[in-house]
């Protein structure tokens, strides 16, 4: 689950920049923020959740946008 949310997380952020770098389509940042936010605070819950992560690991899944795949890089 939480690599599934890890990339959700890092693909909502990019959909979200590139939106914001190009035309800045108010649709898809309606759209991408919300999944972007709910992605977020799961990779949060669920790295707060697991057991056997260090306290580094866990930390590193408050970082938004990458938080997730840096929790995954830590993880054992």
């Amino acid at each position: 689950m939480l690599r599934i949310a890890a990339a959700v997380e890092a693909l909502s952020l990019l959909v979200l920049l590139t939106n914001l770098a190009t035309v800045h389509l108010d649709g898809v940042a309606s759209l991408t923020g919300p999944i972007h936010g709910c992605a977020y605070l799961f990779v949060i819950i669920a790295a707060f959740r697991l057991p056997g992560l260090s306290r580094a690991a866990r930390l590193s899944s408050l970082v938004p946008g990458i938080g997730g795949l840096l929790v995954l890089r830590g993880s054992p």
